[in-house]
């Protein structure tokens, strides 16, 4: 299920002008899928993918275009990175090749 994406005013994020009305907030493909402290991972149908462990380093890190060689891939699922930290959670879904956009802004596992 495609759910829509947040925009900078609903996610709850401060932001100047939008030319154009809001937009999206989309990840770019170099971005890490990292939090550090907490979790990050990728899903396909909410089956895992890849997942951040304690020992993972930035090397080791999935960036956003390695979900998306994933899902390119097998494209016909739903595919989501869920970023999940102490004080904020945020999931982005594919909504087509390479747009990745923010679905689901939280408090992080710390408020759960």
């Amino acid at each position: 299920m495609i759910l829509p994406p947040l925009t900078q005013a609903e996610a709850g994020l401060r932001s100047g002008c939008l030319t154009g009305g809001p937009q999206p907030i989309a990840l770019a493909m170099d971005d890490l899928i990292m939090v550090g402290f907490g979790r990050a991972w990728v899903t396909r149908d909410g089956a895992s993918v890849w997942e951040e462990s304690p020992q993972t380093n930035e090397d080791d890190c999935w960036k956003a275009g390695d979900a998306e060689a994933a899902a390119l891939a097998d494209p016909d699922h739903d595919w989501r990175i869920v970023f999940n930290g102490a004080l904020s959670s945020a999931t982005y879904q594919r909504h087509g090749a390479g747009r990745w956009v923010l679905v689901e802004r939280g408090r992080g596992f710390c408020d759960d």
